[in-house]
């Protein structure tokens, strides 16, 4: 498969400036229509029942797909799933699964260690154990018959 570059380099070799001034004509064209995308997010926002709030708002009285929404309301589009989906982050309680997770995943960032579970109760139960299954005899080979 040939470049653009290599494209309109045969056109010159082959004398073909009609196509040349067509093409030209659509560069021109094109980067006249051009927009400058804006740059992906490298960090979104922290999710709070008042963004939640709005995304439902949104996706509830405008045609808005669920990236666009996302890209608007700065977050990304799993986020604004869950919340449309799932009913995920419109509460503001810090125990809800949501926020835990967000909470572990930032000590991850910061590199503190993990928290150890509290036990409830004194004793720990024991696992029941498996009876051992009874060892292989042996293996017969093609040899052996």
């Amino acid at each position: 498969m040939a470049t653009l570059k290599e494209f309109e380099d045969a056109l010159r070799e082959q004398g073909m400036n009609m196509a040349l001034a067509i093409l030209q004509r659509l560069r021109d064209r094109d980067r006249a229509t051009r927009t400058v995308r804006p740059a992906r997010r490298l960090t979104g926002q922290k999710m709070t029942p008042e963004l939640a709030r709005a995304i439902l708002e949104l996706h509830g009285s405008t045609g808005m797909t669920q990236q666009e929404i996302a890209f608007k309301v700065g977050v990304n589009q799993g986020r604004v799933n869950e919340v449309i989906k799932h009913g995920k982050w419109l509460s503001d309680d810090p125990a809800a699964p949501e926020a835990v997770a967000r909470d572990k995943a930032k000590a991850r960032l910061r590199g503190e260690p993990k928290p150890r579970a509290k036990r409830v109760g004194a004793v720990a139960q024991k696992q029941p154990t498996r009876p051992k299954k009874p060892e292989r005899q042996g293996q017969l080979s093609l040899g052996d018959l």
